[in-house]
């Protein structure tokens, strides 16, 4: 699916730079539902822009120069006028949804005085790191996520993006979690099994795509995740860890720090996920209308530590549709190969 509904997808080619002393090559670009990706002819993943951040540099000229978030080393040149045409609408309908600017600064200036002083009587560290977290629009939001990602990928390796793959994940997302599924990542080398970004994302590692017959231990583990990040939002989540002074600033400018999302990158790639209680687990599952039974044979092969999933399996003895078809299986396990 793309950004726009009236196309189910939409490619054209272009010419893209990497870096300013870098040779302009010949790529396919691909608008997805929050991504443009730049492949190769032979479809091997470039690069991948989030949608919110892409900006132009020519306005009203042909061919159309655009950057990522306004950098101008890594470059796209394009002149299809409809790949143009629906850019320039994805970008304006963002730029509607976004505040004004200077009313923004203004209201955010007088609400962090109020703040301040309420700190200067009391204490509330947590108040604050809360009140930013919730009042960060949605936009924000997926720009610190994909900065997020990006910093993982120089950790850990580009996301997987063999594009039969991307599609397959897209699809069982869906299955699992209906119609605001999260966008799933694969990454080709973490410490740990998932984690959850700001702006709807959730990081898995490879292993759960290629190590299993099935997609049911994979659609398990993304329902404990969401059960994660439900629990805890992404979002304060980073602020927490990075601090009061990140917060102030993310409140004042909207920005934070390269330096805090590196920091937070490392951490959710190697610190052990946080447990989930029993009944939501198995509550949660139930309402997917997923099987525990595979996740948990998944984490001990055994079944002697996982007896309470396997026994409260709240879809033993029911049947439901499979998650996907095996070809489209397959194809999810191929989506690092590419």
């Amino acid at each position: 699916m793309t950004a726009l509904t009236e196309y189910q997808r939409l490619e054209s080619t272009g010419l893209w730079r990497e870096t300013p002393d870098s040779q302009r090559r010949e790529v396919v670009i691909s608008l997805g539902d929050a991504t443009l990706m730049i492949s190769t002819m032979a479809e091997t993943a470039l690069s991948h822009w989030s949608l919110p951040a892409v900006k132009r540099l020519n306005s009203g000229k042909i061919p159309a120069l655009y950057a990522p978030d306004g950098e101008a080393d890594e470059l796209l040149e394009i002149s299809d006028p409809d790949m143009i045409d629906a850019i320039e609408r994805v970008r304006n309908a963002i730029e509607k949804r976004r505040p004004h600017p200077g009313r923004l600064r203004l209201w955010l200036g007088a609400l962090l005085s109020l703040i301040t002083l309420l700190i200067c009587i009391i204490w509330l560290p947590g108040a604050l790191t809360r009140q930013t977290a919730e009042m960060l629009p949605a936009a924000s939001r997926t720009d610190i996520g994909q900065s997020i990602l990006a910093e993982m990928a120089d950790l850990s390796g580009r996301p997987c993006a063999g594009p039969g793959g991307v599609s397959s994940m897209r699809d069982l997302s869906r299955a699992v979690f209906g119609p605001q599924a999260p966008q799933v990542i694969v990454l080709p080398s973490t410490a740990q099994t998932t984690a959850s970004l700001p702006g709807n994302i959730i990081v898995v590692n490879r292993a759960l795509v290629e190590d299993y017959e099935g997609p049911e231990v994979l659609a398990g583990f993304l329902l404990i995740e969401d059960l994660r990040r439900r629990l805890r939002d992404p979002m304060l989540h980073l602020l927490e860890q990075s601090g009061l002074m990140a917060t102030g600033r993310l409140l004042t400018t909207g920005e934070i720090d390269d330096s805090h999302l590196r920091a937070h990158a490392a951490r959710l790639l190697t610190t052990p996920p946080v447990s989930v209680d029993l009944p939501l687990v198995l509550a949660r599952f139930e309402r997917a209308g997923v099987s525990t039974e595979p996740y948990a044979y998944a984490i001990d092969l055994t079944g002697e530590s996982v007896l309470d999933l396997i026994e409260g399996d709240p879809m033993r003895g029911r049947l439901r549709a499979p998650l996907m078809t095996d070809q489209n299986w397959i194809a999810l396990q191929e989506i690092c190969g590419g």
